[in-house]
């Protein structure tokens, strides 16, 4: 670790609470909650303007997870906005963007997680469906419409048995949550795909040429309760500790 300290340092990147007085910036308890359980030490990332001062953070780091949330601006993966479906935060997008290259350039291992598998995708020059529904990609409902909640199961997923994260959890179907209107169209050149949703949705990735650069479309953070998911974080935090 880079730190030299007993837990590696994972950055988290946070948004502006819309709507927040006074102005806030925040993420998730969940995502905090499971890398703590997983023995690693939370580092939350403002969306900084200033970005030496998110790279002298960033250097201090032994791992990174990309949060769900907002919508990619269709911009960055060169297409134009369909009708007013995109709410998008350019901000967050500069910052988790940013980050996500130094971490692909440095093979840090990194996490991304709903809008995170997106975030990487269309850094390393993929593209998205803008809605899922509304571009006639499947029929089976991925988002919150569902009515299950944060960490209800809602589909399955089958995964690649000889890729990293089937490996990892030792599960080749898993039965996931869902919460995204959005999903990787084109993958990008550098990027596999490794698990995909009945209706053949793309619900993980992976970079084979990495230590750990693994992200899924559905919000492990949610369902910490299962073996897998804990297999997961757990995994993920050991590849940031260099054991």
């Amino acid at each position: 670790m880079k730190n030299g300290g007993r837990y590696p340092l994972i950055g988290l990147p946070t948004l502006a609470i819309p709507g927040a007085s006074p102005p806030r910036y925040g993420v998730n308890q969940a995502y905090v909650r499971a890398l703590e359980a997983a023995g690693a030490a939370p580092v939350l990332i403002p969306p900084l303007d200033d970005g030496e001062r998110v790279r002298a953070i960033y250097d201090r780091l032994d791992g990174m997870v990309l949060p769900g949330g907002s919508d990619v601006a269709p911009e960055e993966y060169r297409e134009e906005r369909i009708g007013e479906l995109n709410k998008v935060d350019e901000q967050r997008d500069r910052l988790e963007l940013e980050l996500a290259r130094w971490a692909i350039r440095d093979d840090l291992p990194t996490l991304g997680i709903c809008r995170g598998q997106q975030v990487l995708n269309v850094a390393l020059g993929g593209s998205l469906y803008q809605d899922l529904r509304e571009q006639k990609a499947t029929d089976l409902e991925h988002s919150h419409l569902h009515g299950r909640g944060r960490s209800g199961l809602i589909h399955a997923v089958r995964l690649d048995p000889e890729s990293q994260l089937a490996q990892l959890i030792d599960e080749t179907v898993i039965e996931v949550n869902s919460l995204h209107h959005q999903a990787v169209k084109e993958v990008a050149p550098t990027l596999r795909i490794t698990g995909k949703s009945e209706d053949g949705v793309i619900e993980a990735l992976e970079a084979p040429d990495h230590r750990f650069l693994i992200s899924v479309q559905w919000h492990p953070e949610e369902i910490t309760d299962l073996d897998w998911v804990q297999r997961l974080f757990s995994g993920f935090v050991k590849a940031a500790s260099g054991s």
